[in-house]
């Protein structure tokens, strides 16, 4: 497509959305359950069709060379595709937020003033890679009363138009509009362009992927965003931690997948238990093939840790590759992560009830957690069905986004006849 091809397309899908939108603000639970269940039972169904698909974009994106965090993010597996489905199914089963009324009161006037819940509108998103998203952000959309523009990248493009397909046999076996979910289908970068400026028609947009494609979004869009720019996730063992505990979350936060924006990148360990933390950790990284980058103290502990430089401290390194870094206590780790981390998810792990009240209190981030790994930082793992991004803002949404992420509050009033004085 050339520019104005392009622009002309990109309008007509607004058009279909915003008017597709305004069906599915009024559509009610029942139907709206019955296109999540009609679009999980079309993945299932078709699983052999979705992995073919997906071995064509990773057959590509072997042959662009793109590295193996994108590969990894990039990967469909017939597990991955069960998830995908089971994440539907567990959206049809939440409360539907449309229309729910909160907070009514009476007024001195004799007025009730209360606040309603209702849809975005049309919501863009734009990824790169994860095919599933294609599925979550589909389903959340839907069942928050939304229509969804999709604009995944070039190098899940087979296995994305393979998921919209069931998902819009979904939509139609529910007497929806198919154009409730649309995924751009063309590959041109213009096509963001278009996106993230489509005033009229696009009420919210939606980045997952890089920083890179979500810096470029969040300054060039002339419409709201609701976005992370970085994980860099932290995990805090105290000396108050229990070792075997200390050791498996901090072995799972790094090593249970790299290429994950809730993988921890930076481990803060209590001085007074690093001796006994730090050798077996090392062990078990080292064994894994996770390259280590630490700090004097930690180095003088494990000589093969590489010297760890400033800039580590702020990396994102979605890779085996971790920095370390030994202090003197929960108020220079809470300093480090307040200096150094992205407000993703950090965590603490100690058997110290006070320190861990003070550690979720004070650490300023969308997730925080105690005794548990960084890794549940997921809206799949939170209840929510799956999610749609993370937000580490703090207007409107933050942390995993799901169905109450995808909706705003208006206020409603009853009267009955009353006039103001």
């Amino acid at each position: 497509m050339n520019t104005t091809d392009i622009k002309s397309y990109m309008q007509s899908v607004g058009q279909a959305a915003r008017a597709a939108s305004r069906l599915i603000a009024k559509a009610d639970t029942a139907t709206k359950n019955q296109a999540l269940t009609a679009m999980a039972a079309a993945i299932r169904r078709d699983e052999a069709l979705l992995l073919k698909a997906n071995a064509q974009d990773l057959d590509n994106a072997r042959a662009k060379g793109l590295e193996a965090a994108m590969i990894d993010r990039l990967t469909l597996s017939a597990k991955g595709i069960a998830t995908m489905a089971e994440g539907l199914l567990q959206i049809a089963t939440l409360a539907d937020p449309v229309g729910e009324i909160s907070g009514l009161n009476y007024r001195p006037s004799g007025i009730q003033v209360g606040k309603m819940r209702v849809p975005l509108g049309v919501i863009g998103i734009i990824y790169e890679a994860r095919p599933n998203v294609t599925a979550d952000a589909a389903g959340l959309c839907l069942k928050a009363g939304n229509a969804a523009i999709l604009r995944g990248g070039s190098e899940a493009i087979h296995s994305n138009q393979a998921i919209a397909r069931c998902v819009q046999e979904g939509l139609k076996l529910a007497g929806l509009p198919e154009s409730a979910v649309q995924v751009i289908e063309t590959t041109d970068r213009a096509a963001v362009g278009e996106l993230i400026t489509m005033k009229d028609f696009v009420d919210v947009i939606v980045p997952r992927g890089g920083k890179g494609l979500i810096e470029r979004i969040a300054n060039e869009a002339r419409i709201p965003v609701i976005k992370h720019l970085d994980g860099v996730c932290h995990v805090y063992i105290d000396d108050q931690a229990d070792v075997d505990k200390a050791i498996a979350i901090a072995d799972n936060a790094k090593t249970q997948r790299y290429g994950t924006c809730n993988t921890m990148e930076t481990l803060l360990i209590h001085e007074g238990i690093a001796t006994q933390i730090l050798p077996a950790l090392s062990k078990i990284y080292f064994d894994k093939g996770v390259e280590l980058r630490g700090d004097d103290a930690s180095r003088s502990l494990i000589p093969q840790i590489k010297a760890a430089t400033e800039q580590d401290w702020y990396e994102e390194y979605l890779a085996p590759i971790l920095s370390i870094r030994i202090v003197a206590g929960l108020d220079q780790a809470i300093d480090h992560i307040t200096r150094y981390g992205s407000q993703h998810t950090d965590a603490i792990v100690t058997e110290n009830y006070t320190r861990a009240r003070r550690f979720l209190r004070e650490v300023d981030s969308s997730s925080v957690m105690v005794n548990t790994t960084t890794r549940f930082a997921d809206g799949f793992e939170y209840g929510l069905g799956a999610e749609i991004g993370i937000s580490t803002d703090k207007i409107h949404a933050r942390g995993p986004v799901g169905l109450e992420g995808l909706t705003s509050q208006k206020f409603i009033v009853l009267g009955d006849g009353q006039l103001r004085q």
